[in-house]
């Protein structure tokens, strides 16, 4: 009776150590060597950055996709055109609800690095949820990964994310 116990025991703790040490695709956001915050990331991933322009102080929000391994840039929207802004981006422009809305960019971005100052309320989006990316005060860079890595080395960051949800 005491070896199928010591078996199964011995199974989970396996099993265990196995998912903590296995890489997985994780979408990291780190400053420096620092990380931030760590979300399920590989193919298929999806987020959105959103920020208030410090000239128009209108928001904009730029959608991302990871795809064959890399963050591409797969649409933006912001309702003020301003210098440098192109007239058109990607395969469709449209105005939407008083957005311009620019899709089919997909032009990879990988690594993306943003930085993301206080004064333009930096946030992302993702799974549903916003997260705050700015802090008062401070103008971090910060770079966005899509990386495989085991649940160990992640663990503080992915727990971070979602206990500090806005």
């Amino acid at each position: 009776m005491k070896r199928p116990v010591i078996a199964l025991v011995a199974g989970v703790v396996v099993a265990l150590v196995a998912a903590l040490c296995w890489p997985q695709p994780w979408l990291l956001v780190s400053r420096g060597d620092a990380l931030r915050y760590a979300f399920r990331g590989g193919d298929g991933t999806h987020f959105s950055l959103r920020w208030t322009h410090s000239v128009e102080e209108e928001d904009w929000i730029e959608e991302f996709a990871v795809r064959d391994q890399a963050i591409e840039i797969v649409a933006t929207r912001f309702k003020t055109f301003g210098a440098g802004v192109p007239a058109h981006a990607g395969r469709a422009t449209t105005l939407e609800n008083g957005w311009v809305v620019m899709r089919g960019i997909d032009r990879v971005v990988d690594p993306l690095a943003v930085q993301a100052a206080s004064a333009e309320h930096y946030r992302m989006r993702y799974g549903g949820r916003w997260f705050l990316l700015s802090k008062p005060g401070s103008e971090p860079i910060l770079s966005f990964s899509n990386t495989r890595a085991p649940l160990y080395r992640v663990a503080g960051a992915l727990w971070r994310g979602w206990r500090l949800q806005s």
